[in-house]
């Protein structure tokens, strides 16, 4: 694979080097197609990072001062040549290669972006694909209700309106076309509203489940103030931008697929 084109793996990573170097130890041991990884450290860390120990070229970006998630990974983007863009937190574990199955259908052109399915660490379903967020959704969540979206059962394939930003695999084209992430959402609801761009294209949202891998939460908005703090800002922005889907309604895309 030349440098520049085929498949760029995306991870930021925020003081998290144990987390990260686990990730990378999968990549080694897991994948077997050619692929590149450029990591970006948001705050620094040392020592530096063994990219020598690896079969796989890695490129470490160390930023001089802490950027929001859509920044680091537009600025990842920007490096990434032509081929399949895939952001990935660095508290991803992976038990088997999950990218054959993802490549196929993210080959798809109706396919804006996929991603596998998804357990926490003792292999239960996360909830990582979603519908979209409403007002009357967020006033649940306030008053300490806090529904999951089921998982279809005996589906392959399902599309979601949006999925997590922990694991999200794109045809570069398809993402550079809706100019990645938009940065003014700091470090929430990115995930959200880059789904939602995507489907106004017309592109779907998909969940692969012939593979999952398994990730650890930190839950970060749910035990630290200024991290709920962003998510309520980030919260706000999305419905304000939205207004149909803040009342509920369904998005057009989902509309034209029921009728």
């Amino acid at each position: 694979m030349p440098n520049g084109s085929g498949l760029v793996l995306s991870v930021v990573s925020h003081g998290q080097r144990g987390l990260l170097l686990g990730l990378l130890d999968d990549l080694h041991s897991q994948v077997k197609m050619s692929f590149r990884v450029i990591v970006t450290e948001n705050i620094p860390e040392q020592p530096d990072l063994p990219i020598a120990r690896y079969s796989y070229p890695i490129v470490v970006i160390k930023n001089s001062h802490p950027t929001g998630f859509g920044a680091n990974h537009n600025a990842a983007l920007q490096r990434a040549g032509s081929g399949l863009f895939c952001v990935i937190n660095p508290d991803i574990r992976l038990r088997a290669d999950p990218f054959p199955a993802l490549l196929a259908m993210v080959s798809d052109p109706r396919i804006g972006v996929v991603t596998p399915a998804v357990t926490d660490p003792s292999h239960a379903p996360e909830d990582h694909a979603r519908s979209f967020p409403s007002v009357f959704t967020l006033v649940g969540k306030l008053l300490g209700y806090r529904p999951k979206s089921a998982l279809p059962e005996g589906e392959r394939v399902y599309h979601p309106d949006w999925i997590a930003g922990m694991f999200m695999l794109f045809r570069t084209e398809t993402i550079r076309s809706v100019d990645g992430f938009d940065e003014r959402y700091y470090l929430y609801y990115e995930d959200v509203d880059l789904c939602a761009r995507l489907r106004d294209l017309g592109l779907d949202v998909a969940v692969c489940t012939d593979v999952s891998v398994i990730h650890a939460a930190r839950r970060e908005s749910r035990r630290n103030a200024r991290f709920a703090s962003w998510h309520v800002r980030s919260a706000i922005r999305f419905l304000v931008s939205r207004p149909r889907i803040a009342l509920g309604f369904k998005s057009r895309h989902r509309e034209a697929e029921s009728n």
